[in-house]
């Protein structure tokens, strides 16, 4: 009996080497989930996937503006599959044209909540009569430029401020989406466009 006391005692200091071996690595695959969970922020990936210009015209008196259709599909994924994104500011879309905003739109409030993985779609109708746009003669000239070919080249300019799950710092968008627009007046074939990935500004240090 001694003796098989004597083996159980051999057989439980192995097995609680074993169990403490089982506990750090499964200790280490938690730490190493949560750092890539956690530690390291993918940023957001805005694309605009369609986009149709039906009416373009600068309009001068009493007030330098634009007179125009335009509409557009924007989508905005979170490529985090654990983290999602709290707006702590409004999410916009402003429209440019030669550098000049002449409208904004709203996507989303502040406080709004974007889930890990999800991608979101933004269906965009803009219609204005006299959209008030600061040009000057250089763009003026631009425009007369563009005018003849039927293409304009706009811009949407994203912007907002998010905070990811787990973290303090709170994070600029910021994301430029240069567009080349075919005028396609109502009734005529709608215009084929091609899908622009937006380029996102340098994150800061600590986003």
């Amino acid at each position: 009996m001694g003796c098989c006391c004597d083996d159980c005692g051999y057989w439980w200091d192995e097995w609680k080497y074993c169990l403490a071996c089982i506990g750090i690595f499964i200790l280490v695959v938690l730490f190493a989930v949560l750092l890539a969970a956690y530690a390291v922020v993918r940023h957001i990936d805005v694309e605009v996937e369609d986009a149709s210009l039906t009416r373009f015209d600068l309009v001068t008196s009493p007030v330098t503006a634009f007179a125009y259709n335009l509409t557009l599909t924007l989508t905005i994924r979170n490529p985090n599959w654990a983290m999602s994104l709290k707006n702590t500011k409004p999410l916009e879309a402003a429209y440019k044209f030669d550098g000049q905003q002449f409208d904004r739109v709203g996507l989303a409030e502040k406080g709004d909540k974007h889930k890990p993985g999800k991608t979101r779609v933004y269906h965009l109708v803009r219609n204005s009569n006299s959209s008030f746009v600061v040009l000057g003669n250089a763009g003026e000239t631009e425009y007369r430029k563009e005018k003849p070919t039927g293409v304009f080249e706009v811009e949407v300019a994203v912007t907002g401020e998010v905070r990811y799950t787990a973290r303090y710092t709170k994070c600029k968008i910021e994301a430029s989406c240069p567009l080349k627009l075919q005028l396609a007046p109502p009734g005529t074939e709608a215009v084929v466009f091609q899908k622009v990935k937006c380029k996102l500004a340098k994150p800061e240090k600590n986003c």
